[in-house]
């Protein structure tokens, strides 16, 4: 994902002329589907990226979606956990073509990632005895370091902007580093602040940018059909499918393997991880590495820093890096499979329980999206959430740094792990360098390093 991935919060970037390909007509079912595809492709830029993607395609190209619905659809998406860019695809994918044109957008952005994926997670496993293989995944430490330190900075300098907001960062970060306080309870503190402190002070707790461009660039756009009209029935219904769809497997692994199997474990802890990922994935990383290295012990922290490298070079959500959690999960805990079968079913069941609810809260809310302007506490909730992300990712940093730089206990300080990282940061922030080069070089010197016998 080349460049450092963004919470929520996202803004498009100003529109920049281009030779419009305007239709009159909606376009067929297929015709979509061959864009979405393409979109899971050539996705990469994390969410700032992705966004940007789709509005220069959906919005300034193709003409699907106006400017002012966009932009409605994606302050609607920052207000739900999960992939917010991923999220948005499969709105905008139902504004098209009802359910099944959100099934299909939502589906294919997360695919080829997932694939791309499951063959380097098996690559990871497989050739992990190889001195070489090994040595490349040692150079992968010190660039994670530096994008996680670059990622603290860019959202702390975009959220942070009151003494309030300072304060909730700090407040998250030594709740979560000196008294591993659960991320619900960090993420759900902030939010409860956001909403009473903007009723108190404005200033201090921010709505945040939800602007609305209604009336801006409307013509020219497709005429699309009426949005269905929200009902109780239509609620339940849809709720009723995907909590259905969403546990059917859960239940069937349960029954299967039994209720204390590791498959069955992941996809419940998957399940309460897809209901607070507010923040994007570098905010809920710290709760998956809490509980999936500490807890369950699936994996290592050294294992899980690899994992968010391999997703930094896919396309599609960084979220996808849980997948490489339930696939090393499965595989050292194979049970009565194969390593490799246990994988697999460790990472089938971490992609759908995690992605599967995006579609529930997308498909619940989207006949609200006209509406969401008018709610500045939301928005105030969303803004303190991000303040408290910040804090929580600098944790995320703080214990990878700590166990890449001293790794196995007792173990002496990785100066080439130090510098390295110092010198990746410095290309990105100052230079800023793209984050593919910086890991390809970083994977290169890891192996010469380890050839000329100091890595």
């Amino acid at each position: 994902m080349g460049e450092v991935n963004e919470v929520k919060g996202t803004a498009i970037p100003p529109s920049l002329p281009t030779h419009f390909t305007t239709s009159s007509r909606v376009p067929t079912l297929r015709e979509a589907i061959r864009y979405w595809f393409k979109l899971g492709l050539i996705s990469f830029g994390g969410p700032a990226g992705q966004i940007s993607i789709m509005h220069r395609e959906l919005v300034e190209k193709r003409r699907w979606i106006s400017e002012s619905h966009f932009l409605h659809a994606l302050n609607f998406c920052m207000l739900l956990p999960g992939p917010e860019a991923q999220q948005l695809a499969t709105y905008l994918g139902w504004r098209l073509h009802g359910w099944r044109g959100g099934v299909a957008a939502g589906a294919l952005f997360v695919l080829p990632s997932a694939l791309i994926l499951f063959c380097l997670g098996w690559l990871y496993m497989a050739g992990g005895h190889l001195p070489w293989l090994a040595a490349v995944f040692h150079g992968l430490l010190p660039a994670v370091i530096a994008v996680i330190a670059a990622a603290v900075i860019r959202i702390g300098g975009k959220t942070l902007r009151s003494s309030s907001l300072w304060l909730i960062a700090a407040l998250s970060f030594a709740a979560i580093f000196f008294f591993n306080v659960s991320f619900v309870i960090i993420i759900a503190a902030a939010a409860l602040a956001g909403w009473i402190g903007h009723r108190i002070s404005v200033k201090q707790f921010p709505a945040g940018s939800h602007k609305s461009l209604d009336g801006a660039g409307e013509e020219g756009f497709l005429k699309l059909p009426a949005t269905p009209r929200p009902t109780w029935l239509r609620a339940l219904k849809i709720s009723a499918i995907c909590i259905a769809l969403w546990f059917l497997p859960v239940i069937a692994l349960g029954l299967w393997l039994g209720w204390d199997s590791t498959p069955v474990a992941q996809g419940i802890f998957f399940s309460k991880a897809a209901m607070v990922t507010f923040g994007g994935a570098y905010a809920v990383l710290p709760y998956v590495a809490q509980q999936a290295v500490e807890n369950y012990h699936w994996l290592t922290h050294a294992q899980m820093m690899s994992g968010l490298a391999l997703a930094e070079t896919t396309p599609g959500p960084l979220i996808i890096v849980l997948e490489f959690v339930g696939f090393v999960g499965g595989w050292q805990n194979p049970g009565k499979f194969s390593p490799l079968a246990a994988g697999a079913i460790g990472a089938a069941i971490t992609v759908w329980t995690t992605f599967l609810p995006c579609f529930l809260f997308v498909f619940l809310g989207a006949p609200y999206v006209e509406g969401l302007r008018n709610l500045p506490r939301i928005g105030a909730s969303l803004t303190a959430i991000t303040a408290a992300v910040v804090g929580v990712i600098l944790n995320l940093g703080v214990v990878f740094a700590i166990h890449a730089l001293w790794p196995g206990p007792g173990g002496d300080f990785d100066a080439f792990v130090a510098v390295l990282a110092v010198a990746a940061f410095l290309a990105m922030w100052k230079f800023k360098a793209s984050f593919m080069p910086i890991l390809a070089a970083c994977a290169a010197l890891g192996l010469v390093a380890s050839w000329i016998g100091i890595g």
